[in-house]
């Protein structure tokens, strides 16, 4: 694939040190005679090599390859009936934003076509401070407990000894947690290999409470289904991409941008009363599972166009920020349990890769004005003046309450109920991955599907941990388990034992 356009501008600026000083040559240095020692007095040059040193920022642990692009939301319906935040109220309002698409497990010089998910971070810019949808490519994942995502990604990344990426360790982790076949299914499809970041769909995942003034709310989840259409990459051709061209999926998006064909999504949402959550089959709270859309259809509500690639990729999208905390009255989180830690867990690492203050960078900035109590740091470039850093009765600030905090605090309980135990694992973390199996994959789907899972498991060293595996896929589906033992050279085995779907427990959270 041919290197990416640039456009050149004629850049009049005079060079300088950091101070803004000139300097004639940025090749020269200051020595003491022709070939003399160097003098300690060259700031340009002490100033070039010191912040040589210092240029690399922490990778993210996650999500540390990727590409973005600048563009806007467009709100085609209102949600007012479900919702007081403002950026859902008016149709046809505009609000600018900034997307980050990403390889999941890789570092950052990994292939952008890896089998892997692949993260959709969207940071929109309302009138109420920033949004941010911290999305993914899948509408599920591999666990619905946090305490076992940084083990999950450990199997992901080298080996302690040999530093290598180890096979054992990420079928290890997946045969001895069953419900991640889900997401399994999604991921060994074609599915786990977009062709670009630009062609595939972003989901919420977790299901959020969207509520109104009144304090009345619903349980939701957001789809961004590209217009574009979802290409996809057989194995051969994601292999073939990741040797010739590993930064595929960055240049493409960045092409397409800087040719004006514009990518766009469509925006939907899904949307559950508490009643309904009551007697929905699944846990509402359970990241393994997705919302069947003739229970609870798709409703468009808005557009997303990606028009303005980067001016500067460190600036723009590397220390970009996103949190699936960073919500706006009438946006709230529900229990689910993986949410909840990854409420705490994204801010807390931009505070050790970026520093105290991310929130000042300009590319993560809210368009409204911040007043609040927060002071000092690294890289601090508002420190908000004279005002008092304390609530202070001499220059107090003004306090708004959200509207249906109030109403909220009268109550003693949560609001809603949790529904089936998300600790065991039963027969109802089968049912989806089967119907993905049997009724949405084509002949060809599953055979490239068999491909897939047996070209990465047959060079797993130990056995039991095939024989593992191959009952998980049982439990699936009879068929889909011998056709991979097959492939892989390995005896036929029985599903593994699990608990019917009538047995799995219910109950009600703090009542």
């Amino acid at each position: 694939m041919p290197s990416a356009q640039v456009i050149q501008t004629k850049d009049d600026a005079i060079y300088t040190t950091s101070n803004g000083a000139p300097v004639k040559e940025p090749y020269a240095s200051q020595r003491v005679g022709f070939n003399g020692p160097l003098l300690l007095q060259d700031f340009h040059l002490i100033d070039l090599l010191a912040h040589f040193d210092r240029e690399r920022i922490p990778e993210r642990v996650v999500h540390a390859k990727g590409a973005g692009a600048h563009g806007y939301f467009e709100l085609t319906h209102s949600l007012s009936d479900i919702t007081s935040a403002k950026v859902f109220q008016t149709v046809g309002t505009k609000t600018p934003l900034t997307i980050r698409f990403s390889t999941v497990g890789g570092e950052s010089g990994s292939a952008d076509t890896a089998r892997d998910p692949r993260g959709f971070a969207i940071k929109i810019r309302t009138e109420e401070g920033n949004l941010d949808w911290v999305f993914n490519n899948t509408p599920v994942f591999f666990l619905r407990d946090p305490t076992k995502f940084p083990h999950f990604i450990h199997t992901q990344k080298r080996d302690p000894q040999t530093h290598l990426k180890d096979g054992d360790m990420f079928w290890d982790y997946l045969s001895q947690n069953p419900e991640s076949i889900h997401q399994v299914m999604h991921l060994f499809s074609d599915r786990g290999t977009p062709d670009g970041y630009h062609s595939m769909h972003g989901y919420s995942g977790h299901t959020f409470k969207y509520v109104k003034e009144d304090g009345s709310y619903v349980y939701t989840q957001i789809h961004v289904r590209v217009d574009q259409g979802v290409k996809v990459l057989d194995n051969q051709k994601a292999v073939e991409l990741a040797g010739s061209n590993p930064d595929y999926g960055v240049q493409s998006l960045f092409e397409a941008i800087e040719s004006k064909k514009y990518p766009s999504w469509t925006v939907y949402v899904q949307t559950m009363t508490p009643e309904q959550a009551e007697q929905f089959r699944y846990n509402v709270l359970d990241l393994t599972k997705v919302w069947p859309h003739k229970e609870f259809p798709l409703r468009p509500f808005g557009k997303i166009v990606l028009n303005e690639n980067p001016k500067n990729y460190f600036a723009d999208i590397e220390q970009a920020a996103f949190s699936p905390s960073h919500l706006v009255p009438g946006i709230e989180p529900s229990a689910d349990p993986v949410l909840q830690s990854r409420l705490f867990s994204y801010p807390d690492t931009h505070r050790h890769r970026l520093g105290v203050n991310y929130h000042q960078l300009p590319i993560n900035k809210p368009v409204v004005p911040v007043a609040n109590f927060q002071r000092d740091g690294p890289a601090n470039f508002d420190n908000q003046g004279f005002r008092p850093n304390y609530p202070s009765t001499l220059s107090p600030l003004q306090y708004k309450q959200r509207p249906y905090e109030a109403k909220w605090l009268k109550h003693e309980r949560w609001l809603g109920h949790a529904n089936h135990d998300l600790s065991e694992v039963t027969e109802l973390d089968f049912e989806q991955p089967r119907v993905l199996w049997q009724k949405v994959f084509s002949d060809t789907d599953r055979e490239h599907y068999v491909s897939n899972v047996s070209g990465s498991i047959k060079g797993v060293k130990n056995k039991e941990i095939i024989g593992r595996q191959l009952r998980v896929f049982a439990a699936v589906d009879q068929d889909l388990s011998n056709r991979i033992a097959k492939a892989v050279g390995h005896p036929t085995v029985k599903p593994l034992e699990v608990k019917p779907a009538h047995e799995a427990v219910r109950f009600k959270i703090n009542e």
